[in-house]
């Protein structure tokens, strides 16, 4: 056994890095809400940092990277992480099994923390809790299976280095599905989320795109030179993304805003993660420069076109903006940047790597939105999905948690006093 002890660091900082945007979500999304809910959404990114790495050890991991069955699914080798230890996951690997296991981890994690964005403000926690157990279970394992485990996707020769259908097309449809099998907010024409707290929004934002470097790069697997390219392009498609974003919103909406510009980046690190080990910094420009702008219009006329409550924009960011990545990915990849990858429509001429990418995009939309609906009515049989018209008026920090992010003035006087 001969390991790279130069990979085992950088998968290891990787592996931290990816956890890191799960708190970074949580001020993100804290920061959209309503101050009378800002705990009830970041208990819902926090929450799966324990739920779920308890189901990825004992099942999840086995059902994503286990031995093949039929190209469909992992089998129950690894459950309880049996077999998973410090030796090698396969010939040639040069870093640890178990390393392996946790940068995984990481994604399941964070990927059905995402979806609580649309549904924010009206779902009950208990429901909640339900549903990302049974979905990284019953969605999120397969399709990990499907791309990166040896399943029937990665077979057909789709591209998505780091997550675009597994992490952001899954929980942006599934988002969507659940914001309407969840309907509307309460007063939601009357009382209209307007960020509480802009500041946190920036921060989560910022601790996002830093630990993206971690998601993205790290999903090369080894400190080498394709890591390094997907360095590069992930930072260059943000920052693209960020000012496609802006000038948009400029021309549309008369003045450039800071949640505007936030948002414009996360748009950007989403559309760039299925490409970023196969595109150039040049190619990456584009696709951010397009992300940005198309996100926007997907947030502004989308939304109001179609009549949804995508609450926090989850369906119109990673959604959209995944499904645009995957799409770019089969437009500009290139095996002057990575050997694995076939040469796209831009360098090629050729729609094959297009309609493959098209594919694994309606796969992944048919496979996660069908078993959204169904594991939300299910669990709706057993206990409510939605907190009631006065838990909302109220506010789920209450209601669902007995807790309050801030105290007013009174209730500090009298703690105080006391």
């Amino acid at each position: 056994m001969s390991f790279n002890q130069g990979d085992i660091a950088f998968m290891l900082i990787s592996s931290a890095l990816v956890l890191l945007m799960t708190p970074g979500l949580a001020f993100f999304y804290g920061g959209l809400v309503k101050k009378r809910n800002v705990l009830s959404i970041m208990m819902q990114s926090i929450v799966p940092m324990g739920l779920v790495t308890i189901i990825w050890v004992v099942l999840g991991y086995s059902l994503a990277f286990g031995p093949d069955i039929k190209t469909i699914i992992g089998g129950l080798d690894h459950v309880l992480l049996k077999g998973v230890g410090v030796e090698a996951r396969s010939e040639g690997a040069t870093i640890p099994h178990l390393l392996f296991m946790i940068f995984q981890m990481m994604f399941a994690i964070i990927t059905p923390a995402l979806m609580s964005g649309a549904t924010a403000e009206r779902m009950r926690f208990k429901a909640y809790v339900w549903w990302i157990g049974l979905w990284s279970l019953l969605v999120y394992s397969p399709l990990a299976h499907w791309v990166w485990g040896g399943g029937w996707l990665g077979s057909l020769g789709a591209l998505d280095f780091a997550g675009g259908t597994v992490v952001h097309i899954s929980s942006g449809i599934s988002a969507l599905v659940g914001a309407i099998v969840i309907g509307k907010r309460v007063n939601m024409r009357t009382d209209p989320t307007i960020p509480h707290h802009m500041p946190y929004v920036i921060l989560g934002g910022s601790l996002l795109w830093f630990g993206w470097f971690g998601f993205n790069a790290g999903s090369e697997l080894a400190a080498d030179g394709v890591a390094v390219i997907a360095f590069v392009t992930t930072h260059v498609a943000t920052a693209a993304a960020l000012l496609g974003w802006i000038i948009v919103e400029k021309i549309h909406h008369g003045k450039v805003t800071a949640l505007g510009a936030m948002s414009g980046a996360l748009a950007g690190l989403v559309a760039i993660t299925p490409a970023c080990g196969f595109v150039t910094p040049t190619s990456a420009i584009v696709i951010g420069l397009l992300a940005g702008g198309i996100c926007y219009c997907s947030v502004v006329f989308l939304k109001a076109k179609f009549g949804y409550d995508d609450a926090l924009d989850a369906f119109g960011i990673h959604g959209v903006g995944g499904t645009f990545g995957a799409i770019a990915t089969g437009i500009f990849s290139t095996s002057a940047v990575n050997s694995l990858a076939s040469d796209g429509l831009f360098y090629s001429g050729d729609f094959h790597q297009v309609l493959v990418q098209l594919i694994a995009v309606l796969a992944t939309y048919v496979y996660a939105g069908v078993m959204t609906f169904i594991i939300l009515k299910v669990i709706s049989v057993f206990t409510p999905l939605r907190a009631t018209d006065d838990d909302q008026v109220t506010g789920l920090d209450t209601t669902q948690h007995g807790e309050s992010a801030y105290m007013d003035a009174d209730a500090f006087l009298t703690s105080s006093a006391k």
